[in-house]
Parts: C-alpha cells; sequence; structure tokens
C-alpha cells in the first residue's frame, strides 16, 4: 500500500479508526443509563447533551492519542518489527509519519483531550479533573511500562468499563447505582476481547520482545477460552437489569453473544498468523452491536 509520509491518509491509518467503537461503546452505555435512569425518577430534564458530547469527544480523542504513543513507543522499543509484525501495520515502522511529527501529535492530542475534558468539572465536580488526570498518566504508562507486565487486561476493565461508563453517568445524575458499576464491568470484559485476540495473535513476537501480556503468561490454549469467557460473563451479569425489570437490556445482548460465539471458533480454526487480523475486526464489530443492543434495551424500556 503507497502511502506517502504524513499525508492526511497517514494520519488516518495511525490514528486506527477501527478502534474507536472501544472509546463510543462505554460512554454509550453510560449515556443510556442515565437517560433510562432520568426518566424512570421523573427527573429526564436533568440529561443534558453538552456534557454528553465532552464525554464523547474526549473518549475518542484519548484513544487516539493511545494510539499514536503506542505507535511511537512500540517503535521506539523495537517491538514494531516491518518482518515479524502481523497485526495491521504501524505508521512510525512504516515511515508513513516521521518520529519527530509524532512527538508532536502526541503532544498535540494531549493537549486538546485536556481541553475537551476539562469542563466536565462544571458538570461532574472537581473529581473529575482527576479521573481526567488518571486517564493520561495510564494513557502513557500503558504502552511504556503496564503492557509489558501483563497488566493490560486489567487497564481495560478500569479505563475502558468502571471509568468511562461510570463518570459518563456520573456528570449527567451525581450519583452512581449497583447497576451502573455492574454495566461498567461488562462493558470492560466485552471490550477486553480485543486485547484478547490482539495479544493472542501476537504472541510469539511478545514473547521473544520481552512483552509479558497475559496471554503470554497463561498460554494460547487458555486465552482462547478465556476470550469466550469474557463475553458470556458479561451477558450473564446482563441479568441484573432482569431482576430489575428491565428484561430487554438483559435480553437483546444475548444476541452479540452469537457473534462473539463464531469469532471465537474463527479464532479456535485459524490459530496463529496473520489471518487472526479477520478475528480482530470482527471482535471489533462485536463490541459495538454489543453497546448498540444493551444501550436500545435500557432506551427502549425506559418510561
Amino acid at each position: 500500500m503507497e502511502i506517502r509520509k504524513d499525508s492526511f491518509k497517514a494520519w488516518l491509518l495511525a490514528a486506527r479508526p477501527k478502534t474507536l467503537s472501544g472509546a463510543a461503546v462505554p460512554v454509550m452505555i453510560g449515556l443510556a443509563l442515565a437517560w433510562a435512569d432520568a426518566r424512570e425518577s421523573y427527573e429526564a430534564g436533568t440529561f443534558q447533551w453538552l456534557p454528553a458530547v465532552l464525554c464523547l469527544l474526549f473518549a475518542f480523542i484519548m484513544q487516539i492519542d493511545a494510539n499514536f504513543v503506542n505507535d511511537f513507543v512500540d517503535y521506539a522499543k523495537g517491538t514494531d518489527d516491518r518482518e515479524t509484525r502481523l497485526g495491521p501495520e504501524r505508521a512510525c515502522a512504516q515511515g508513513w509519519v516521521s518520529i519527530e511529527r509524532m512527538k508532536h501529535a502526541i503532544a498535540i492530542t494531549t493537549i486538546v483531550a485536556c481541553l475537551v475534558g476539562l469542563p466536565l468539572a462544571w458538570y461532574g465536580g472537581m473529581e473529575m479533573i482527576l479521573v481526567g488526570v488518571a486517564c493520561v498518566i495510564f494513557c502513557f504508562l500503558y504502552t511504556t511500562h503496564l503492557s509489558y507486565m501483563g497488566l493490560g487486561d486489567l487497564l481495560v476493565l478500569v479505563f475502558f468499563g468502571l471509568v468511562p461508563v461510570c463518570c459518563t453517568y456520573y456528570v449527567q445524575l451525581h450519583t452512581l447505582t449497583p447497576q451502573v458499576v455492574v454495566a461498567s464491568l461488562a462493558c470492560g470484559l466485552v471490550i477486553d476481547a480485543l486485547l484478547l485476540v490482539n495479544n493472542f495473535r501476537d504472541r510469539d513476537t511478545d514473547r521473544q520482545a520481552g512483552k509479558m501480556t497475559l496471554v503470554v503468561r497463561i498460554g494460547a490454549r487458555a486465552t482462547l477460552w478465556l476470550y469466550l469467557a469474557v463475553g458470556v460473563v458479561a451477558c450473564l451479569m446482563g441479568l441484573v437489569f432482569a431482576f430489575n425489570g428491565r428484561w430487554l437490556a438483559f435480553v437483546l445482548p444475548l444476541v452479540y453473544l452469537t457473534f462473539h460465539l463464531f469469532t471465537f471458533l474463527k479464532m479456535k480454526s485459524i490459530w496463529q498468523g496473520r489471518e487472526l487480523n479477520r478475528c480482530l475486526g470482527e471482535t471489533a464489530r462485536n463490541i459495538f452491536v454489543y453497546g448498540l443492543l444493551l444501550s436500545a434495551g435500557l432506551l427502549i424500556q425506559a418510561p
């Protein structure tokens, strides 16, 4: 593929737009929960669209920032070797984006994310600033240190589950409920499937590079079953909605489980190599399907 250096297409590929579903889904779920709960308590007027948009923008920009950091650091560490890489091609490794420009892009996206997220303190309190600072810090720590220690899956659970779902809900209604916490954990599990299939594909090259991901630590076969389990457990956690009369929020996401199962079987069949990128794309699609179905279930049954 011919990509002109530092062109718009080069930067678009560096931003990895396919990963944005992982940023959108937690915010989508948090907003659906807030909308449904506001209507159920007859306080629909408390839902505000500006902080909703700000939450979504902050999530998108931080995801792009994390992708830039990952692209830069993995290239600098030599993890992205053009000859051995199995995943989608990376901008710095391919020479599509210069190192200096990537440094500038990381600085700019970090600053823009902070500027976008800062007004959320007006809606959610000063604690939102602490949350934003934590997001920025761990955005850098993930690629530079924590992913090499096998802590990536824990960070996904926190920063693609607990933090975005709960904070999106909190800036709207200034409280949290057990349903919101359970939904955030389920969301984190579903999104972790993306990291699992990514690391499942890269298990051999990661081991050689000293990157001790969870997959490297527990082995390929255990990871394969863990991939299936995160989807199943996430859907079972939806029982919390059924027990509270929101049975559609439990039933609809079960459709996602069908997609998840087919991707699991495809992973098992392919087992290794670049062909697993198909499973990566399908998992990103599955995550979005889950977010849409859970959100739809919450909204349809909202009073």
